[in-house]
């Protein structure tokens, strides 16, 4: 059986990750209290509805309690998405992902129960900034409030050594979880994997951790 979504609220964020979903061939019932919106949606989303997400007996009657994962990508209103988050998760909803707006918002979001919560404008920001500052960087990736992945481009410090012999590990607190190369991507490389300048390698570790790998091993390339 395909997986269903609901996608509640939209805007651009929402409506983005309706027409991904869509795409894949995800089952996505999009949501929204603007009759616009909804109606710009009803040929991408197998149903759009218009509804408003704060009252309880509506999202009963949709059957959200049966849906796999709803997202509340509810924009501005943030009274309406802690309530939205609230309702869906007394109902049983199996994963609710909730967008923030800050950082209080993510509090309450956490403490409602969300199971997943996202800042789009702050995680883009922080993408932005990692490849602005350092040309190595080619893309970023925030899993916490502590770790992220990194994708860099290994510079002459790397070039002609081995994973061991870098030992990035033990030197940096970081690990070395794969490495394209000519085009091909080699996941969990072999100690002996020995990187070249241009390889691009993808790095996971503690945020401190990757700002050292980055000052020592990246910066003056």
């Amino acid at each position: 059986m395909k997986k269903q979504f609901a996608v509640i609220g939209l805007g651009r964020f929402g409506g983005s990750i309706c027409r991904t979903l869509s795409d894949q061939g995800a089952e996505v019932l999009a949501i929204d209290v603007d009759e616009d919106r909804v109606n710009e949606f009803t040929s991408i989303a197998t149903h759009a509805v218009i509804a408003d997400s704060t009252d309880e007996t509506v999202l009963k009657s949709l059957g959200l309690r049966n849906f796999d994962h709803v997202i509340v990508a509810i924009g501005d209103n943030i009274q309406a998405s802690i309530l939205s988050t609230l309702i869906l998760k007394e109902l049983g909803v199996k994963k609710v992902t909730a967008k923030a707006q800050n950082d209080y918002h993510e509090k309450v979001l956490r403490k409602i129960g969300a199971d997943q919560v996202i800042h789009p404008e702050r995680d883009m920001g922080a993408r932005i900034a990692h490849n602005i500052t350092s040309s190595s960087v080619l893309d970023y990736l925030e899993l916490s409030d502590k770790h992220s992945i990194l994708e860099v481009v290994a510079g002459r410090k790397m070039d002609g050594r081995s994973i061991i012999d870098l030992d990035v590990r033990a030197n940096y607190g970081v690990n070395i979880v794969a490495i394209k190369q000519s085009g091909h991507i080699n996941v969990s490389p072999r100690a002996d994997e020995i990187v070249n300048k241009g390889d691009i390698l993808i790095i996971i570790g503690a945020d401190s951790d990757i700002d050292r790998f980055k000052k020592q091993m990246l910066e003056n390339e």
